[in-house]
């Protein structure tokens, strides 16, 4: 009971906080909180168990790996702002490259939205009788046509506005999850109950599988497009912010799940996280499902609206919002019924892969001939390197036959 009311008051208090004009309307923090929220999106709640099944008592230091891996994705991009900012009048390949990569990011979006809303389905099911991964599925069709009739026949405005509520109520249930862990974490330490399990997932299966998970902290790039809004000094900033703040996040989350549970005691799917907080506390399995429907839905729909836009503008106005809306929904239902979670966020890692494979590559050039900085330079081609071979070698995670398509 006492544990509940810390849960209880932790998120209250955090809402309550976050919800404050003073914090809500300050632009330091609307600007951090765009590419926050992506980062720790869906793929917090899927992440944990994935990473404490796959790799045991070493998942804390594989999530070190992605958040490393991330910052370093996301040193080309702020790169990339920084410069453009001071020569904006680039070579025509570094203009051609970006071309393509915004092409790229404009797919991964679609991906990513089959991603978000099917782990939507899935949460929205789990509590119910209804519970099956067909009805998952149908769940998700449904989101994705009530998306796509909303985008044709009305735009997103109405349902964008429930962004940054939705965003701080997800940050104020993830202290509450955190300030719960933390309590039975130390309860199992006193006891003597912390489990040090050995990883099932080692050598180069163990690093093709992290290569498939890079969608999970994903989301910084955000930053780069908030030019009409922000000036290049704060998207950097609101960029860094927001990686330090997800990595700490992300850090302390793994290390207290993977310590405090025996991970494979609970089967691994797409809502493990569900079934292993019951055993914390009554409050959190609900709470989780509020922040995931949350989460889900909110990214789902910038995701939307951001691929519309990319497409309608790389196509010249020859392709419009509506038929991008569309071309989106008709791949979510292909992935959705023809895939499983775990295969979409392989999906969704190789495509955003792509995407920062090309940015580091325009960072790389962008170094060496306009900043004269051959170091930098060197640095983000090799971190291309990895965005290739993230491309080429993610797999996605075997999860149970809950996850199965069909």
């Amino acid at each position: 009971m006492l544990q509940d009311i810390f849960i209880s008051l932790t998120t209250l208090a955090l809402l309550g906080v976050l919800m404050l004009p003073r914090v809500r309307d300050a632009r330091a923090w609307r600007a951090t909180v765009t590419p926050l929220a992506s980062i720790i999106g869906s793929g917090f709640l899927v992440l944990g168990p994935i990473l404490s099944h796959s790799y045991g008592q070493y998942a804390p230091m594989m999530m070190l790996f992605l958040c490393l891996a991330a910052y370093a994705f996301g040193a080309a991009i702020r790169f990339n702002i920084a410069n453009i900012a001071v020569r904006p009048n680039r070579s025509a390949p570094e203009r051609r490259t970006e071309y393509f990569a915004s092409w790229a990011l404009s797919l991964a979006y679609c991906i990513s939205v089959a991603y978000y809303l099917n782990l939507f389905g899935a949460f929205a099911v789990k509590m119910t009788p209804l519970n099956s991964p067909a009805m998952a599925k149908a769940v998700t069709s449904a989101v994705l046509l009530l998306i796509l009739s909303v985008g044709w026949l009305r735009g997103f405005s109405a349902m964008e506005k429930m962004e940054q509520a939705a965003v701080s109520l997800k940050l104020a249930i993830i202290g509450g999850l955190l300030a719960g862990l933390s309590v039975y974490f130390f309860h199992q330490a006193d006891q003597g109950q912390l489990t040090f399990s050995a990883p099932s997932q080692t050598g180069w299966t163990g690093m093709a599988l992290a290569f498939g998970l890079i969608i999970t902290v994903q989301g910084f790039e955000t930053s780069r497009y908030l030019g009409d809004e922000y000036k290049p000094e704060m998207r950097i900033r609101s960029m860094r912010y927001a990686q330090w703040l997800a990595t700490a996040i992300y850090m302390a989350y793994v290390i207290l799940l993977t310590y405090a549970f025996d991970a494979k005691t609970v089967p691994l799917t797409e809502t493990a996280i569900v079934d292993m907080m019951k055993i914390v506390s009554i409050l959190l399995p609900a709470l989780l499902i509020v922040a995931a429907l949350s989460a889900q839905f909110s990214a789902a729909i910038a995701d939307t609206s951001g691929a519309g836009g990319l497409v309608e503008e790389l196509s010249g106005g020859r392709v419009s919002p509506r038929m991008a809306y569309l071309m989106l929904v008709l791949i979510g239902l292909g992935l959705t019924w023809f895939s499983n979670v775990f295969q979409i966020i392989s999906f969704a890692s190789k495509a955003f892969a792509y995407y920062y494979a090309l940015q580091c590559g325009i960072a790389s050039v962008g170094a060496f001939r306009e900043a004269k900085a051959p170091v930098r330079g060197t640095a983000f081609a090799l971190f291309g390197i990895l965005a290739v071979a993230v491309l080429f070698f993610g797999q996605p995670v075997e999860g149970t036959a809950s996850s199965a398509a069909g």
